[in-house]
């Protein structure tokens, strides 16, 4: 998978990002779902020990035969996103501007374990909400970061990455 961004890597400097993932990457995860080597199951152990067998099967199968990665990559790339270093880490964010010249900053956060693809429903909601049947004074400009070490932000490299230092 390839994460492209402009090569600049000085601190604060806002670079533009796309993600995109070669076929060959593609083939090879689903060759190497499809040889998976299943583990044997405790009887009628239910969720109690984790995900049942039957579960991570279905699960398994359906990222390798119906799940459309590259689909899922233009959805994400429909939106603008860059990528900046804060505090040492490659942090991923969409930048969505609404059209309305009132409209307020507004940083939408993801918990854990999420990502920011949980918000994309609410993009168009909330920057253009007269198309939704709202009020244009309702609108604001969007910043949805990936928290480090999630989504698409690059991983940590030291310890002390608690919610205050992360925010």
């Amino acid at each position: 998978m390839k994460m492209f961004a402009s090569s600049q890597t000085n601190p604060g400097t806002i670079r533009p990002f796309r993600l995109e993932t070669a076929q060959a990457e593609l083939q090879d995860l689903k060759q190497r779902l499809s040889m998976t080597r299943w583990p044997d199951e405790l009887p009628s152990a239910g969720w109690n020990y984790g995900a049942p067998l039957s579960f991570v099967k279905d699960m398994a199968a359906y990222w390798e035969h119906s799940f459309d990665w590259t689909k899922q990559e233009q959805r994400l790339n429909s939106y603008p996103q860059f990528t900046t270093t804060i505090d040492g880490a490659n942090i991923h964010f969409f930048h969505i501007r609404s059209s309305e010249p009132g409209a307020v900053p507004l940083m939408l956060i993801h918990g854990w374990p999420s990502s920011p693809v949980e918000f994309l429903e609410l993009i168009g909601p909330l920057t253009d909400p007269t198309s939704y049947g709202g009020d244009a004074a309702d609108a604001f400009h969007l910043v949805i970061p990936s928290l480090p070490g999630f989504g698409l932000s690059g991983p940590t490299t030291d310890a002390g990455w608690s919610p205050s230092r992360a925010a």
